[in-house]
């Protein structure tokens, strides 16, 4: 009698849809119903039947309740996947990348910096250029012999008692569903963990980088140090701003993201917690993604490295103001708890 009883309402449901909507809903189960078909008991997916939900998921908005054979997460699992390969393919038209350091250059960077223990990598450089030797400073810092300099606090003592004026950025990116690439651009504050500012671009440079840093700092409210990698973004104008607002650059070394960790572990979050789980379709869908997605980060996202607190301190919510209830957040993939009398 159930079953009746729901068939006759998905009938009477389907009669007061528009015709656009009951025609890509028959597209979508006839097309299952060939799969079904063409291989029983169990289907088999072809690379054209992915290719057809991952369109068929940009023009209906209710494709999740029409797919039966395969989860909601396979087909942006798809959509991820033809990214790679697409990019894989691209990337292997490409030319060898830079060239190796000769094993003689290499040996003799390690002997004039153990014989010359007061010289740095400049004079190094300089000393190279004479013999007719031409590298660049990365070349020279990263062979050169490392000597121990005087005692230095540890990073982790340093951020207790700087956290507050040390800010940190990054860039990111982001694949979308025509792949094409965009650069994410975060700026957050070590203190609180708090994202003070994010862009979108399609193509960085410095011009555009150092207004984003005027951008997160209005009037009195830059920070004493500022971190970040030694990214080619970061030009002559990028450097000048920064400068022109009182602010001590302080540039990871080569290859060492840990020197910036709290970029490295916010960039991984907003992945895991936000971006693995969507598709991008262009600059002003990934923005619209972010701005939700830090909403939430901001006020009910508990951190542990604030002892179970957020970004902006939530208030306790005690047992007597009611039953529990889930608020949906970052459409839907998250959820905020709170008490509400009944």
């Amino acid at each position: 009698m159930i079953y009746w009883f729901i068939l006759l309402l998905k009938t009477v449901v389907s009669g007061c849809r528009d015709r656009q909507s009951l025609l890509l809903e028959i597209l979508a189960l006839r097309q299952q119903l060939m799969v079904w078909q063409r291989h029983t008991p169990k289907p088999k997916i072809r690379e054209s039947d992915r290719i057809f939900w991952i369109l068929y998921s940009r023009l209906f908005k209710g494709w999740k309740d029409v797919v039966q054979f395969v989860q909601v997460r396979t087909v942006t699992h798809w959509q991820k996947r033809r990214f790679k390969r697409f990019w894989a393919k691209k990337s292997q038209r490409r030319g060898p990348g830079r060239p190796k350091v000769a094993k003689e250059l290499r040996d003799l960077i390690r002997k004039m910096s153990r014989a010359n223990p007061l010289w740095g990598t400049p004079r190094i450089m300089g000393e190279l250029k004479k013999l007719g030797i031409t590298t660049c400073k990365a070349t020279v810092d990263k062979y050169r012999y490392k000597r121990q300099g005087p005692p230095s606090p540890t990073w982790k003592s340093f951020l207790n008692n700087e956290g507050r004026a040390i800010a940190g950025m990054d860039f990111f990116t982001v694949p979308t569903a025509g792949f094409q690439v965009l650069y994410v651009f975060i700026v957050i504050m070590h203190g609180r963990r708090q994202v003070v500012h994010f862009n979108v671009t399609e193509n960085p440079t410095a011009a555009w980088t150092a207004q984003q840093i005027v951008e997160a700092f209005p009037w009195d409210t830059a920070p004493k140090y500022l971190l970040r990698d030694n990214d080619g973004i970061y030009g002559h104008e990028f450097t000048e701003r920064v400068k022109g607002m009182e602010i001590k650059e302080v540039k990871t070394a080569p290859h060492s993201p840990w020197q910036n960790p709290y970029a490295e572990r916010v960039i991984g979050t907003i992945r895991r917690d936000c971006l693995d789980h969507v598709i991008v379709l262009n600059k002003g869908h990934l923005h619209a993604i972010l701005k939700s997605y830090f909403r939430y980060y901001h006020k009910y996202r508990t951190h542990l490295g604030l002892k179970g607190d957020c970004p902006e301190t939530r208030e306790i919510d005690p047992a007597e103001n009611g039953r529990i209830i889930a608020i949906p957040k970052v459409g839907g993939l998250h959820h905020f708890y709170e008490r509400k009398a009944a």
